[in-house]
């Protein structure tokens, strides 16, 4: 989510690859300068394709050339992951993803700030190219996100304060964990603050977290009530 005080970045950190192969990866990854630049990445998809991804763009922060580190926008920088994950797939995938069936692909969500401009949000698709975030489109989702958007969608505008869409997020991922197996905990959370170049102290959050455990009780509960006091259909009876 871009919102007016900052940003913030959520991931789950679960894959799958069928009912018995469900496994623990994490799916955030930041790369960082002091009081400089702040560049956090979100993967979903191939987790071989994303790996790989990431293990690219980090060992080219040691090399000479444009990277994470030293490009001057954080458009340069969804440009640089977006040619990656095409570097990557094509690498992979030639002449063995149409009589295999694997899927390749992976999307990011690319976010951050870089000293000299405002904070900035990108979407970058499979074929590796990307949209940014507006001031009407001001949070992506990738991966499993039909149960949890909807709530996303009622509750945040860009003037939302980070405390409370941290409180949505978390919201939204409790649906989709509790109606999708494909996510699940722990997630990991970070809060950005705009201009403030913080270290990222990014927070992990799972099933014991005495904050998540209290929104998901009292979410649940909430929602049970607000239905029980709805009116019943009268046409129904007629």
């Amino acid at each position: 989510m871009l919102l007016d005080e900052g940003l913030l970045m959520a991931s789950d950190s679960r894959t799958n690859a069928g009912v018995d192969h469900i496994a623990t990866f994490a799916k955030m990854h930041i790369f960082e300068v002091p009081n400089e630049r702040l560049i956090v990445l979100l993967n979903s998809g191939n987790l071989a394709t994303t790996q790989s991804v990431v293990s690219l763009l980090r060992m080219r922060t040691q090399q000479e050339g444009k990277n994470l580190l030293n490009a001057k926008t954080l458009y340069e920088v969804a440009e640089l992951v977006g040619e990656t994950i095409r570097e990557v797939v094509s690498r992979d995938s030639s002449g063995v993803q149409s009589s295999s069936g694997i899927d390749y692909g992976c999307s990011f969500i690319v976010g951050g700030q870089i000293k000299g401009e405002a904070p900035r949000l990108f979407n970058i698709y499979p074929q590796g190219n990307f949209i940014e975030a507006t001031t009407d489109t001001m949070y992506f989702q990738i991966g499993e996100s039909k149960y949890g958007k909807p709530i996303i969608d009622r509750v945040i505008r860009r003037e939302t304060p980070l405390a409370e869409a941290a409180k949505c997020a978390l919201i939204s991922f409790d649906s989709t964990i509790k109606s999708n197996l494909s996510v699940g905990l722990p997630i990991d959370m970070l809060l950005y603050r705009r201009d403030s170049f913080a270290k990222a102290n990014p927070h992990r959050i799972d099933g014991e977290d005495p904050y998540f455990r209290n929104i998901r009780q009292g979410w649940g509960k909430g929602l049970r009530q607000v239905f029980s006091r709805l009116p019943d259909a009268t046409w129904f009876e007629e």
